[in-house]
């Protein structure tokens, strides 16, 4: 009898044990009808593609999924809902909570990187509720024209944007291996939350198997192109084809300052600053400045473009290679919002970026002035 019990025994926790080579992922959907349809995609070659398709049954969903060893994101999405919520494969047992009248409070738990990513954006909530709240008092202040309840809520509101930073950068040095980490410093990158150096820092701890990841190696790519472009660097070289056709370099448009000018026929806040720009040019441009202006417009737009330069009496230096944010200046330039303007010495160094408005023209007269 004790020899059988120890037998079971054994094959109970042999069992018990045994890795799984499949992983569920089972979840809530709240408020939606029985029928929906919840797909399921992922990542593939940077562009979404959908894996499998779940139908909700009595406010419930659940799928099986082969375990793998690749890095990837992936993210639900219900057609009558706007958004996604992404999730982590981990290899582990997953459940889903989707609510139909809050997408945003849609969470996936399981796993170290979704309960991470669920506690970074349920504080995310919490920081974008007491700026809302900040920016519905900023407004009573403003309509009261109550100068010194401006002052305090705009004081409070730096605040709180200084306290969200150092919340995410505490966030990724408890959380830097992991996929969320990466496309977290992306953003903050973009916004200016981190420098490319801290950018880097942060990607180098990263191990091995992460940091060969598309999403990590894409990022890393994007941070020396910030770098190439910071003050105090050499403005990467770049040649692409004018209005009428023929190639045009950056060499060849160097004055004794030059700016190099990203925008687009179909951006306003572009077309709003150009007047400003064309005063400073006409202004300065015999005492040595000169414009180099690459359009972000796309192929079918090409006589807009043209359009726009001669509506806005741009008679400067124009390229574009016509293909929209795939456009290879921008990405070697690391621009993600137009207008951006680099300001370049005679050498091709650049001295300052994104001067607009009166800020543009005083820096112009302090180095070309009288």
């Amino acid at each position: 009898m004790r020899l059988i019990l120890a037998s079971l025994l054994t094959i109970s926790l042999l069992s018990c044990t045994q890795e799984s080579d499949s992983y569920v992922l089972q979840g809530e959907a709240q408020g939606f009808a029985d029928g929906t349809e919840i797909y399921v995609y992922t990542l593939a070659d940077r562009q979404p593609k959908i894996i499998d398709t779940i139908t909700v049954t009595g406010g419930a969903f659940s799928a099986t999924y082969p375990n793998s060893q690749a890095t990837s994101l992936n993210f639900l999405r219900v057609n009558e809902v706007p958004g996604s919520v992404i999730f982590f494969p981990e290899n582990v047992d997953m459940k889903a909570t989707i609510y139909k009248d809050s997408i945003q409070a849609s969470r996936v738990s399981g796993g170290k990187q979704n309960n991470a990513y669920g506690e970074f954006a349920d504080k995310m909530t919490a920081f974008n509720k007491r700026k809302q709240e900040s920016m519905d008092r900023f407004r009573e202040a403003r309509m009261a024209n109550d100068t010194a309840e401006i002052a305090e809520i705009q004081s409070k509101n730096l605040n709180i944007v200084a306290e969200e930073t150092q919340y995410k950068k505490e966030f990724l040095k408890s959380n830097n291996n992991t996929l969320f980490a990466a496309m977290l410093i992306s953003e903050m990158v973009g916004r200016k939350e981190l420098t490319p150096a801290e950018a880097s820092a942060f990607i180098d701890n990263m191990d091995s198997k992460l940091a060969t990841s598309g999403i990590v190696t894409d990022l890393k790519t994007s941070i020396e192109n910030m770098k190439k472009a910071e003050v105090g660097s050499l403005a990467p070289d770049f040649s692409a084809p004018t209005p009428t056709g023929e190639m045009k370099s950056l060499k060849d448009a160097l004055g004794k300052y030059t700016i190099i000018d990203f925008w687009a026929s179909w951006c306003k806040p572009c077309r709003i600053e150009n007047p400003n720009v064309v005063k400073v040019y006409n202004k300065y441009h015999d005492k040595g400045l000169n414009i180099i202006s690459v359009s972000l417009d796309k192929a079918e737009q090409k006589d807009k473009w043209i359009q726009a330069i001669a509506d806005d009496k741009m008679d400067w230096h124009h390229v574009s290679n016509l293909q929209f944010w795939q456009d290879p200046i921008a990405k070697q330039y690391n621009v993600r919002s137009i207008p951006a303007t680099f300001l370049l010495d005679e050498e091709g160094v650049i001295i300052d970026k994104d001067l607009r408005g009166a800020a543009l023209e005083a820096k112009i007269a302090t180095l070309l002035g009288e």
